[in-house]
């Protein structure tokens, strides 16, 4: 006889979160809040499987530092920077303009996709709309 034993996604507890979205998430998903529930207690959990179920990665993940810089930034003088300049991970950024919250908060001033996320947080989505001149 044969066991199965189940996987790792299976045995973890699911979370649910409120999803708010604005600009051009909330386009794409069509709503600007819902429920997400999903297996796993991390931002980057939550990341896997709403992006594996909504279109919308492109929109709010860069793959590259490149892609997380707007351009037009002022260079930096040598030593004389004031304040942190520490940021996610490439591959764990969000786009130029797109941020990623949690209750508020960007996810750059917890612990990144490792932040840990509790039923009934929020999650904010946000890529706003740019207009110029």
């Amino acid at each position: 006889m044969s066991q199965t034993r189940p996987n790792a996604a299976d045995a973890r507890a699911t979370t649910t979160v409120e999803v708010r979205a604005t600009g051009r998430v909330r386009d794409a998903l069509g709503t600007p809040r819902m429920e997400f529930a999903f297996a796993g207690d991390t931002l980057r959990d939550f990341l896997d499987a709403f992006l594996a179920e909504y279109d919308v990665r492109d929109l709010l993940i860069a793959e590259t530092t490149a892609e997380a810089t707007a351009p037009g930034w002022a260079p930096a003088d040598g030593d004389d920077v004031r304040g942190s300049l520490r940021t996610n991970p490439e591959g764990e950024q969000t786009r130029a303009y797109a941020r990623i919250l949690v209750n508020g908060r960007f996810n750059e001033n917890r612990r990144g996709f490792d932040t840990e996320l509790e039923d009934g947080d929020r999650v904010a989505l946000v890529n706003p709309f740019i207009f110029c001149c």
